[in-house]
């Protein structure tokens, strides 16, 4: 058990007694714990997300050789937070996840209408001969999902762990902190982009 409890914390990042209780409700199965910490954690990150975060920090991020850089903003409850070495690590790695992974948008939301319509009439335009409504419907559904992960940064598959999105990793670490935390804005340069 205590060989479980460890694994589990190194995967999730939860505490002992969270890890514990998981374990004894999936009857020892790891996987089965992790998805009830992750629900868990998502209860309690909805519990916070409508409080203000005015305060947390700003990180850079360089990389490949002064190729490419990135700013970005995440926001946090107190300053308390803002300077502890977790949520210093977070920050960082969502700087490294803009830089990886180019991002347009933070969450769907910001995506603008006349982006959703533009790449929903490329993905109609594509060829569905002799396929119906309900079907093509599906498919554009489908792909606006994907068009999604390429885009928002909440949505694309984290750098470290692809098993997961980066809003579950925002999830658990609001979770973990106990405070709202907000993925407020990025930039992201790369030499010779706009040439």
């Amino acid at each position: 058990m205590i060989d479980a409890i460890k694994k589990l914390r190194e995967k999730t990042n939860a505490g002992v007694v969270d890890c514990k209780k998981a374990l004894r409700e999936s009857g020892g199965d790891i996987e089965k714990a992790i998805e009830i910490l992750r629900k868990q954690g998502a209860a309690l990150a909805s519990k916070k997300v409508g409080r203000l975060a005015t305060e947390g920090r700003i990180e850079s991020y360089i990389h490949l050789g002064g190729k490419i850089g990135v700013l970005v903003e995440v926001n946090c409850e107190s300053d308390f937070v803002a300077r502890n070495d977790d949520f210093k690590a977070f920050v960082k790695d969502i700087a490294m996840q803009v830089a990886a992974s180019s991002p347009l948008y933070v969450k769907r939301e910001d995506v603008a209408e006349s982006a959703i319509k533009k790449e929903t009439d490329i993905i109609k335009a594509q060829a569905f001969v002799g396929k119906p409504a309900s079907a093509i419907e599906k498919i554009v559904e489908g792909k606006l999902i994907k068009f999604y992960e390429e885009v928002c940064l909440l949505e694309q598959p984290f750098i470290k762990d692809p098993s997961m999105k980066v809003k579950d990793i925002l999830t658990s670490m609001i979770a973990k902190i106990g405070e709202n935390i907000l993925i407020r804005r990025f930039v992201r340069f790369q030499v010779g982009e706009e040439i």
